[in-house]
């Protein structure tokens, strides 16, 4: 089958860990619709899905010299340590699907919960996340803010979403906080490891908001 020729907005896949960054994923596909074609697969799931859809079926592998970025959506947990390595070496080989250049990966990250990036689209907060109370509560905060709330509901996590600029400074607030401590500020293998591994209460969701305001429309 001939490859794909080049669309003029870049080619985005979002593969999210729940429903819930699912229902976020769609608020950007909508909000940004201009400025990229954002897919979303209808079913969840993250670095083993990415590689199984990328490696056997035809509509993503046909797309791969023509998909510019893969973002993986999903909740940082200690639990998941074990899975790094091999997280790292799924995203060198999906990096590796188009050359000159790369296939830009991205970990849209955040401690424990979506709900505490949710939070963040309201105020500065950085409480230890770790037990399922802790989870419990950060839902809870959510509630008082937006009542109707629930995981997964688009409708809701929508009009959370749309405070995404506030979401966008004090989630940068979160990454700045921990200087002093990790490796580096960038977007690096070496920063998102140590990230994943550190305990601390951060997300990275918003630096690929930043990305997507920073398109032109076409």
């Amino acid at each position: 089958m001939p490859r794909m020729t080049r669309k003029e907005k870049p080619l985005i896949y979002i593969f999210c860990e729940g429903e819930s960054e699912q229902a976020y994923a769609k608020f950007l596909q909508y909000e940004f619709h201009d400025k990229a074609a954002i897919k979303i697969p209808a079913k969840t799931g993250l670095f083993e899905t990415a590689e199984n859809k990328f490696s056997k079926d035809a509509g993503y592998r046909d797309n791969a010299e023509v998909t510019d970025e893969i973002w993986f959506f999903f909740d940082v947990e200690q639990a998941d340590n074990e899975k790094l390595e091999k997280r790292r070496k799924i995203i060198k080989s999906l990096r590796g699907l188009r050359r000159k250049p790369n296939i830009r990966v991205r970990l849209l990250m955040t401690t424990a919960c979506i709900e505490y990036w949710l939070m963040l689209h309201y105020k500065k907060l950085r409480p230890p996340i770790v037990t399922p109370e802790d989870k419990k509560r950060m839902l809870e905060q959510v509630k008082q803010k937006v009542p109707l709330y629930k995981k997964g509901d688009y409708d809701s996590t929508a009009q959370i979403a749309k405070n995404y600029r506030t979401a966008i400074a004090n989630g940068q607030w979160t990454l700045d906080s921990l200087q002093g401590e990790i490796p580096c500020m960038e977007d690096t293998e070496e920063r998102n490891l140590w990230l994943c591994r550190c305990g601390k209460t951060f997300t990275t969701v918003q630096e690929a908001i930043v990305f997507l305001k920073s398109l032109s429309s076409k």
